[in-house]
């Protein structure tokens, strides 16, 4: 029996919940329980702020998109090509293509998500890279890109420098 592997599949814009329901419906109907594995729309926590009122929010990753977890075979093909608002695989013609492990991993949640102990206005030293050594003040931290922004003096000029949270650690 064949490996399950992540498909991406295409749907209408605003039906991914309708469309992971029907797949998740017509798996039990159909007893596709070992060959579907988990279908997932990808969310993300987002803060809104609205009148002034900070709220919480879920927002779709990736609008139009659904995930499955399938062993890929001609049934399976079949239900899900031809599931209501699916509108077909991502891949070259009418061939699915599995997403690789690096690209999944990022879709898990939070896993792989460094938490760090520093704010706007730090001192972090640069531990990686091209600009290995460097000490600079944080200017703003991006928590969904996981990185952050410090000023690096360049050609006698501060230039804003993007950096992932591994490639720092807070100055002593």
């Amino acid at each position: 029996m064949s490996e399950a592997k992540w498909y991406v599949v295409h749907t209408y814009s605003g039906y991914e919940n309708k469309v992971k329901a029907n797949i998740d419906k017509t798996i039990e109907n159909r007893h596709l329980e070992e060959q579907i594995l988990e279908v997932r729309v990808p969310m993300q926590e987002v803060v809104e702020l609205k009148n002034g009122i900070q709220k919480e929010s879920q927002k779709k990753m990736y609008p139009g998109y659904v995930l499955i977890h399938m062993i890929m075979n001609d049934d399976t093909w079949y239900v899900v090509r031809n599931t209501r608002g699916v509108t077909g695989f991502v891949g070259p013609g009418s061939k699915p293509v599995p997403l690789s492990d690096e690209e999944v991993a990022p879709l898990s949640g939070s896993a792989g998500k460094v938490a760090i102990d520093l704010a706007v206005g730090d001192t972090v030293t640069v531990l990686s890279g091209a600009w290995e050594g460097t000490v600079g003040m944080i200017q703003t931290i991006n928590e969904q890109k996981q990185s952050l922004s410090i000023n690096v003096e360049l050609f006698g000029r501060e230039t804003p420098v993007e950096l992932g949270f591994a490639e720092v650690r807070k100055a002593d």
